[in-house]
């Protein structure tokens, strides 16, 4: 005995075949002078086909848990789930002739689908005053989103925000970069690490050498000793 539910509404006439199809994602592709190979993908969405007898009148093989309803009853519950646009359960149970239970959906995993289409035949010659529906229903899967984060390194040029490890001078805006000198640092480091070699140090310290020398003179020296002497705070602008 098999009971079918759509969106919690038993069909009063259980379908006499239930067709499952597991659709394909698998691409064959050719290949020059070595034939046809198969490149396997994970499978394609599940389809649920079967034919359902909606009565008009009230069957003693029919099942109403609620009281007898007319065709048009569930009718309107097809054309609700069409146009509604959303995912409902879709649950089949089946049980033995002494009510053991056979075959469920996983009952921690509830089956969601949607109706793909329905198709509704009325014929006086087969079905009298009833209706007899074909429903078609896809097997329905969250989308779910991922979030991808950028992060912008201290040489980028983008504009995109982004957190980095050092503080920047932002109070100006020189045409070159600038470097703020940073306690224990030496124009040799700094040009091994912004210039990629130390020994472009000199260059930067006659970009800076006006600077070098005031800020030597802050610290109660008279000379910088051509560079050898840098201190904290100190905006160094870097070669281009």
């Amino acid at each position: 005995m098999y009971e079918f539910y759509m969106d919690g509404v038993r069909l009063p006439v259980t379908p006499s075949a239930l067709t499952i199809k597991i659709n394909n994602q698998n691409k064959t592709i050719n290949l020059i002078n070595e034939g046809q190979r198969n490149i396997i993908k994970t499978p394609g969405l599940s389809k649920y086909s079967f034919n359902a007898l909606l009565p008009n009148r009230e069957y003693p093989f029919a099942c109403y848990p609620n009281g007898y309803q007319p065709a048009q009853y569930y009718m309107s519950l097809l054309e609700k789930l069409k146009r509604e646009c959303k995912p409902f359960e879709f649950l089949v149970i089946r049980t033995d002739d002494a009510g053991n239970l056979l075959m469920t959906n996983d009952p921690d995993k509830p089956l969601m689908v949607s109706l793909e289409s329905y198709e509704l035949s009325e014929d006086a010659g087969n079905y009298g005053v009833d209706v007899m529906a074909k429903i078609e229903l896809l097997t329905y899967v969250d989308v779910k989103t991922k979030l991808i984060e950028f992060k912008k390194s201290e040489s980028s040029n983008s504009t995109k925000k982004a957190t980095v490890t050092q503080k920047r001078d932002t109070t100006t805006a020189p045409k070159n970069k600038t470097y703020t000198v940073k306690q224990g640092d030496t124009l040799w480091d700094i040009a091994r690490v912004k210039l990629g070699n130390g020994t472009k140090w000199t260059s930067i310290y006659s970009l800076n050498k006006a600077t070098i020398e005031a800020a030597a003179k802050k610290y109660g020296r008279s000379s910088s000793s051509n560079g050898w002497w840098i201190y904290p705070g100190t905006v160094l602008k870097l070669p281009s």
